[in-house]
C-alpha cells in the first residue's frame, strides 16, 4: 500500500493546542502529516515571521514521529501535488468555520479534482481556540496557558515585550 501523506496547511500564527489536536488526530488516520506553514503575505495582526512560526511548529510536533513541518507559498493544491499527496486536512471548530471551509473545498476541487479535503472536527476542549484570539488575549496580558504549548506561550510573551519596547 502506498504512503498516505496528508498536508495540513495554515498560517499557524501561532500554532495552538487546537492545531496540534487536529494534526495528532490526522496522524492516526494517515501515514504522515505535514504541517505546512504558508509563507505568503502576512495576515493583518500577524506576530511571527514565517521562520519563527516554522520553529515554533517544529518544536510543538517534536514528539510525534509521523508529523513534520514544512513551508510553502502559492496555491495549496500545487504544494500538495509537489509533496506527492492528494489529501488536505482542515480543522472545523464551529458552524462558522464550515461555510468558509465548504467554499474553500469547492474551489480546491475546481483547481485540483484529484485532491481531497478531509475536515476533522476539533475536540470540544479546543473548539473556541483560534490563533487570532490567542494573539489578542496575549497582547492584552491574559493567561493563554494550556491553549498553546508552553514554548509558544513564552515566545508570545517575548514578542509582545519586544514590541512594547519599540512603541
Amino acid at each position: 500500500m502506498p504512503l498516505r501523506r496528508a498536508i495540513y496547511p495554515g498560517s499557524f500564527d501561532p500554532i495552538t493546542m487546537g492545531h496540534l489536536d487536529v494534526a495528532h488526530r490526522a496522524s492516526r488516520l494517515f501515514d504522515e502529516v505535514v504541517v505546512a506553514i504558508y509563507e505568503g503575505s502576512d495576515k493583518p495582526g500577524a506576530l511571527f515571521t514565517t521562520d519563527e512560526r516554522y520553529q515554533l511548529a517544529v518544536q510543538a510536533v517534536a514528539d510525534y514521529p509521523n508529523i513534520s513541518v514544512d513551508r510553502f507559498s502559492g496555491l495549496t493544491v500545487n504544494y500538495v501535488r509537489t509533496m506527492g499527496s492528494s489529501i488536505i486536512v482542515r480543522g472545523l471548530r464551529a458552524v462558522s468555520d464550515f461555510e468558509y471551509e465548504f467554499k474553500l473545498a469547492h474551489m480546491n476541487d475546481h483547481l485540483a479534482p484529484d485532491v481531497e479535503v478531509v475536515c476533522l472536527m476539533t475536540s470540544a476542549d479546543h473548539s473556541f481556540i483560534s490563533s487570532s484570539f490567542i494573539r489578542e488575549v496575549a497582547l492584552l496580558g491574559g493567561d493563554i496557558s494550556g491553549l498553546v504549548p508552553d514554548h509558544v506561550r513564552d515566545a508570545l510573551r517575548e514578542k509582545i515585550a519586544a514590541r512594547a519596547g519599540s512603541w
